[in-house]
């Protein structure tokens, strides 16, 4: 649905291409409808968000008021910057218009008469590319003044980033598209429908999740709601990268397949020889999953009530609810599969060293602690790591989660958190050696303290003012 026209042979990114095969029909459908009776198909589709927090679409929709005295405005994700993550890339590279039609459907359904596709810096090819089909619907009155007759003026505008991944952060992302840093905002009162862009009314959503809307107002919010599974409803994309055969990107009907699916029947297993070792399932800041880890979780049966049943990794389906069951995320979608070769406490390091270079610095727990996170997991994979290593990143991971603006926070925190966890045994054997022996009570008196304090004080920052004194 979503990737119907990716890597299509007989395919162009252009609009004369995405005309000739139907495209901007589910435009001019919509603007027949009322605004409020999309805001309600999308409601009945129960689509969720495909960006990484999954919150449903049409109940964020509903925060906004269509008559308010401030302007609406809308603002479509395309930071697509968590690590293994790469779905969004491809509508913007070949398939643009289906993205132009789903921003100006929702548009008209909110009253938004002007919006912006903010555009990591990373994907400049992809910026050329939107700007580009936006002069083309613009030609053929899609976007602009009175769009097709109907009096609906819309401006769309590409905003592109400098390569941060906190601008994947909705408020963060508001900063930097008002030409601030990216510094998150305090959620509340800063919720982006209340005040958002200018302090006004925002609504921000992911590319896939826009993309969605299209088909929504094709199919009818209940025929949609059909799609996948219960509180799961649609396609969503999934990109596999690791340690299998065929890596790639693939669009399921939600929770329709599980883990064991999706590696073996899609991906063609693992690689020769190998065996599953873990799998992250929704992007680097998604806790880890252990393979031969037994995970309970509870389904309704036919009659309605829940059962606990008892599965393991290769059974869990990929949908929100059953990866939030076992613990981790369906987060953006990036699916990274590691084998029996990998080195945990390397994996760790390598995710430590991403979330360090990339806090914003706002927050003291954040800016600290990922960067302490990563010193010691740098030492430890160098074979310096201490019998106390182990307890030491618990400990910093713990202190980060829940006391940050953002969620950053628990993005580098989780990681840290569930690693430890799932592999103790690896950490272990790599943090043997023992602790210096404390120091004698003799060195520990107020005197020497006291003497060792001015030394250090002379020896860093004083030498210099001393010798200039004893010249004089």
């Amino acid at each position: 649905m979503i990737f119907k026209n990716i890597d299509r042979p007989d395919w162009s990114n252009d609009i004369e291409t995405y005309l000739a095969d139907g495209g901007y029909a589910e435009l001019k459908k919509a603007i027949g409808m009322a605004p409020v009776d999309i805001v309600n198909e999308v409601k009945a589709s129960g689509l969720r968000g495909r960006g990484g927090a999954g919150f449903p679409c049409g109940v964020k929709w509903g925060f906004i008021k269509q008559d308010g005295p401030k302007p609406n405005y809308l603002i479509c994700n395309a930071d697509e910057s968590e690590p293994g993550t790469f779905k969004d890339r491809y509508i913007l590279h070949q398939d643009p218009h289906q993205l132009l039609e789903g921003i100006i459907i929702s548009c008209w359904a909110l009253n938004v008469h002007l919006a912006y596709v903010y555009i990591r810096g990373e994907f400049p090819e992809a910026a050329k590319i939107a700007e580009r089909a936006i002069e083309e619907a613009r030609a053929k009155g899609f976007i602009g003044k009175n769009i097709l007759g109907t009096g609906f003026d819309l401006e769309i505008y590409v905003h592109r980033g400098a390569g941060a991944y906190i601008c994947g952060e909705e408020t963060g992302l508001i900063e930097s598209l008002e030409g601030k840093r990216a510094y998150p905002r305090i959620k509340p009162p800063y919720f982006p429908a209340v005040l958002g862009l200018y302090q006004c009314p925002t609504i921000v959503n992911n590319v896939e999740t826009l993309c969605h809307v299209k088909h929504i107002i094709r199919m009818g919010g209940a025929e949609y709601a059909r799609l996948g599974r219960p509180n799961n409803t649609g396609t969503r994309i999934v990109c596999v990268s690791g340690d299998v055969v065929r890596p790639g990107y693939f669009e399921i009907e939600v929770g329709s397949i599980t883990f064991g699916e999706l590696i073996n029947d899609f991906c063609g297993g693992l690689k020769p020889g190998r065996k599953l070792k873990a799998v992250i399932p929704g992007g680097s800041s998604a806790k880890v999953l252990r393979a031969g880890e037994r995970y309970k979780i509870k389904e309704k049966a036919a009659d309605g009530s829940l059962v606990e049943t008892e599965i393991g990794l290769e059974d869990i389906r990929l949908d929100f609810d059953s990866l939030a069951a076992v613990g981790s995320m369906a987060g953006s979608g990036g699916v990274i599969v590691m084998d029996d070769s990998r080195d945990m406490v390397w994996v760790l390091n390598n995710i430590n060293n991403f979330y360090a270079h990339e806090s914003c610095g706002q927050c003291t727990p954040c800016r600290e602690g990922s960067l302490w996170m990563k010193k010691i997991t740098d030492r430890v994979v160098a074979g310096g790591g201490t019998e106390r290593d182990p307890a030491v990143l618990k400990s910093v991971a713990d202190n980060i989660a829940g006391k940050t603006i953002c969620a950053f926070g628990e993005a580098c925190s989780w990681p840290t958190q569930s690693f430890l966890a799932k592999f103790p045994e690896e950490f272990a054997a790599k943090s043997t050696k023992p602790l210096p022996p404390p120091m004698p009570p003799e060195y520990l008196s107020e005197e020497v303290i006291e003497k060792d304090r001015i030394e250090t004080t002379i020896g860093a920052r004083g030498a210099g003012v001393m010798a200039v004194a004893a010249a004089k």
